[in-house]
């Protein structure tokens, strides 16, 4: 699997798709955070599935910080202007 390149323009969503975009990102940092309070072979599971991403492979602490990145610029974006 390919991740699709951005040319860097804004993304501009809807309300209701950046609600639906921030409760899956919150379920994700959730169950990573339940896994990483249990863990155990959870967390070890996790850790390796993480890294044997395809096209990623990056550690889970650095996908945990992404998720919660992603959360505050969702939490925190500045509304679209109109374009002219």
């Amino acid at each position: 699997m390919t991740t699709p390149k951005h040319d860097g323009s804004a993304i501009i969503l809807t309300g209701d798709e950046a609600a639906r975009i921030r409760l899956a990102l919150a379920a994700c940092a959730g169950i990573f955070a339940q896994v990483k309070a249990a863990g155990g072979l959870a967390s070890k599971a996790l850790e390796e599935a993480a890294l044997e991403v395809p096209a990623d492979g990056r550690p889970l602490a650095q996908v945990r910080y992404d998720v919660c990145l992603a959360v505050d610029y969702i939490d925190f974006a500045q509304p679209a202007r109109r374009q002219r």
